[in-house]
């Protein structure tokens, strides 16, 4: 989420979408087989309050004031219910032209895990044209891009598809064709190989993201990463979900499941331990920037520049807010 490629700054992950064309590639590919998983750690409406909440400027170059805690509290931009934690964006002020942006939040989990299953219950997600939202996970110790980042949800402006992706050292690559139902954005993972472009791999569920998403009251997205690879998986409430999302005291296993939306798998191709430590969890939701921005002109936002529009049309962001019921973190039993 730190950078993204300008080659896909305008897709809107249709089925029009242009894909380059990879040349041939030969991996050996581990069989994607499923793991047990139980309960470690849970993170719900109060308990996110015990995260960081970042205020430094936007890495993304975004049309954004990152808050802190109390400043969001005391400007509703933030609460927590039983059961619920909300963040949003200012929807009620215009910005100054000299700020730094429009008020929001981001906010990064204390604790970092290696192979692990994430399962995240959102009830809503950010959506409206300029809006840049994600949950994603980075390396604790860093620099980035050592360590590696997982984007597991994210996209900009009006998209309707979801966009998955890694982003890496040199050497990691993903093979064209593999175990998913997605679609196949690009295949290296080098955050240096153009313009920090990653391997990402669009969902071709149309209520992954945006309002469809939002339309259903949301859903569950599920990342699983160990050393055979990184799947996610997204599970929409206009469906029945797994039986295990039932009860907390299930175990998981993921070998119940069919085919991850995404699935990029670790090997001959791209070494695991060389590439990815540690993550703590981050919640973001930013505007225009990298990707958004350069996404406007081409998204149905209409004539204005992004900078333009997210300043003077704050009623535009009443639905740019997180709702999320819950994060479980499970880990191998």
């Amino acid at each position: 989420m730190l950078y993204i490629s300008f080659l896909i700054l305008a897709l809107s992950f249709s089925s029009s979408a242009v894909i380059a064309q990879q040349g041939p590639q030969v991996f050996q590919i581990p069989n994607p087989q499923g793991q047990q998983y139980v309960l470690q750690d849970t993170y719900q409406d109060h308990g996110f309050y015990d995260w960081l909440w970042e205020t430094n400027d936007d890495p993304t170059h975004g049309r954004v004031n990152y808050v802190d805690q109390q400043t969001a509290i005391e400007r509703n931009l933030t609460y927590a219910s039983e059961g619920k934690f909300v963040m949003r964006a200012d929807h009620t002020s215009m910005v100054a032209p000299g700020g730094r942006g429009r008020d929001s939040n981001r906010i990064q989990s204390k604790k970092a895990y290696s192979n692990s299953l994430f399962v995240l219950d959102v009830q809503h997600m950010p959506t409206g044209c300029g809006t840049w939202p994600a949950f994603w996970s980075l390396s604790q110790a860093g620099p980035w891009p050592h360590g590696g980042e997982i984007d597991i949800i994210e996209g900009v402006n009006q998209n309707t598809k979801n966009l998955a992706s890694l982003h890496t050292l040199p050497n990691c690559n993903m093979p064209q064709s593999r175990v998913q139902t997605g679609q196949t954005i690009s295949v290296n993972c080098d955050s240096a190989v153009n313009f920090n472009q990653g391997c990402g791999v669009a969902s071709t569920q149309e209520s992954s993201y945006g309002p469809g998403f939002n339309a259903c009251g949301g859903g569950w997205y599920v990342m699983e990463r160990n050393n055979v690879g990184i799947k996610i998986w997204f599970f929409s409430r206009c469906s029945p979900p797994p039986p295990e999302f039932q009860s907390t005291s299930l175990p998981i296993n993921t070998g119940n499941w069919s085919p991850p939306d995404a699935y990029f798998p670790f090997g001959d191709n791209c070494s695991y331990l060389d590439h990815f430590d540690a993550h703590s969890i981050v919640f973001d939701l930013t505007f225009c920037g990298d990707w958004a921005g350069s996404a406007f002109p081409t998204s149905g936002c209409g004539p204005a520049q992004c900078a333009d529009f997210v300043d003077q049309n704050p009623g535009a962001f009443t639905e740019a807010y997180w709702e999320i019921n819950s994060l479980r973190i499970y880990l191998p039993s």
